[in-house]
């Protein structure tokens, strides 16, 4: 698969604290960030029960493309649903920015990695083309490339 295929490529990306770290995420603050920079923006929390817990569906547009993903207080992650890696990157960006406190880090994977075993991985503090790189990486170690 060339460069630019697997640039289109789209899949969920999954976003996570470093292990044993809390970015201390719940639904009010997610919602109010997602909302302030769009109050049109979807919003639903889903109450699971005690097996599957709650979460959090939402809607966000970055770059004028609308995406979907969703969220979780336990275990605490964020994804982004059938997203490029541009894509991921740019609401990578937007999480440093509105979700994640200064000062921690996150690790990613993907759908396609979850199912190969992939471990998660640090995103790296870089520039989002950089990022876009490290996500394509991972798409490629997957077998896709």
């Amino acid at each position: 698969m060339d460069a630019a295929q697997l640039a289109d490529l789209r899949t969920m990306y999954v976003l996570t604290p470093m292990e044993g770290q809390t970015w201390g995420l719940t639904y009010d603050g997610l919602k109010a960030g997602l909302l302030e920079r769009d109050p049109d923006e979807f919003v639903r929390i889903q109450e699971g029960g005690q097996i599957r817990g709650s979460v959090m569906h939402y809607g966000i547009t970055l770059d004028g493309e609308e995406l979907e993903g969703y969220a979780r207080v336990r275990p605490e992650g964020i994804s982004i649903l059938d997203s490029t890696a541009q894509a991921a990157a740019n609401f990578v960006g937007w999480l440093r920015e509105h979700v994640v406190p200064e000062g921690l880090a996150m690790t990613f994977n993907t759908a396609w990695g979850l199912e190969e075993d992939l471990q998660d991985a640090a995103v790296p503090e870089v520039t989002r083309t950089r990022l876009v790189a490290t996500f394509l990486a991972h798409l490629e170690a997957t077998g896709l490339g």
